[in-house]
């Protein structure tokens, strides 16, 4: 993922927040599961087109997303079950915003089907890398936090400036970039894994 690169220079402002959750025992399990609320709460609000709400509500995901990893680091209690829980809960998060998106209406929903499934194939490869022994993969053009990160921007600057280029709003535009960098992700992470196997 393209932000990947930045998690050294964020982890100072993050620690003082985990030694926090530490302190009054808010587990990585419990901060998934808020995500995952956090996410649902963004796709209805996105549906029923009350969009500042939901950029709010991306971001609340986006923090408990990254938050639970950083925790369980911390603590050194990482295990696969949490993990498995993780990667459950960060697909179903994909789904309810970027269908809340597409199902209020805002954007076509053929350019909403193509922007899940591109999200979802890219992720799915990336984990599936790990089930056939080559570990897991991150690699590619378009991953998750670039993802939150531009829902959140993209969304403000589509409540400010609501432009239609050639038929599309703004969200219509990220959907499709979705889509397109998704399915160019999904086959990024393939072909690196299929060079792996042989």
């Amino acid at each position: 993922m393209t932000l990947d690169q930045y998690r050294p220079h964020v982890k100072v402002y993050f620690d003082p927040l985990v030694r926090f959750a530490i302190r009054y025992r808010i587990t990585p399990n419990i901060l998934t599961i808020a995500a995952l609320a956090a996410s649902a709460v963004a796709g209805c609000l996105f549906f029923f087109r009350l969009e500042i709400w939901a950029v709010l509500a991306v971001a609340v995901n986006a923090f408990c997303d990254a938050m639970d990893g950083a925790v369980a680091r911390e603590m050194k209690n990482q295990s696969l079950r949490g993990d498995f829980l993780d990667h459950a809960v960060d697909r179903y998060a994909d789904i309810f915003i970027i269908t809340g998106i597409f199902a209020s209406g805002l954007v076509p929903w053929p350019i909403g089907v193509l922007a899940l499934t591109g999200v979802l194939m890219s992720s799915y490869l990336g984990t599936q890398a790990q089930a056939v022994g080559v570990g897991r993969v991150y690699a590619g053009v378009l991953g998750r936090a670039d993802r939150l990160v531009l829902v959140m921007v993209v969304g403000i600057v589509f409540l400010l400036f609501p432009l239609t280029i050639y038929g599309l709003n703004l969200l219509g535009w990220l959907l499709l970039l979705f889509g397109v960098f998704g399915h160019v992700t999904a086959f990024q992470r393939f072909a690196y894994v299929w060079r792996k196997m042989e």
